[in-house]
């Protein structure tokens, strides 16, 4: 594998990862009710959370595959069909012990910040 050196592609790359490690849990979070996929991707973008359709639609349908969403076709106002999607038991579950993980990590990640950013002033005192 051929390694990156330029900073801003392996920000780019290290980013990419870290979003695609949260994705899951943010999908969850907004599937208590159903949702149809493009409402789903307006909603998350209106709270910050931008995500395309080639990211977005695999990752409802892996989710479902993977039995914590479930779907059905429906048609609202003559309009044509739109796929629903909305968390099952076992989707709520997980986004549980995910938010109580990311929770956890939060704690975590902004202590070792803080710590980092006290080491640095001393190191510059």
């Amino acid at each position: 594998m051929a390694k990156t050196t330029d900073p801003a592609k392996l920000f780019e790359s290290l980013t990419f990862e870290m979003r695609r490690g949260v994705l899951v849990m943010a999908v969850l979070t907004q599937l208590h009710e159903p949702r149809y996929g493009y409402a789903l991707k307006q909603g998350l973008a209106e709270q910050g959370l931008n995500i395309k359709e080639g990211t977005l639609y695999p990752l409802l349908r892996r989710l479902e595959d993977q039995g914590l969403l479930d779907s059905k076709w429906e048609v609202v106002n003559d309009a044509r069909p739109r796929r629903y999607y909305q968390s099952n038991e076992n989707g709520k579950a997980l986004e549980a012990k995910l938010r109580l993980d990311w929770q956890q990590m939060q704690t975590v990640i902004n202590t070792l910040l803080a710590n980092s950013e006290q080491g640095d002033s001393h190191d510059n005192a």
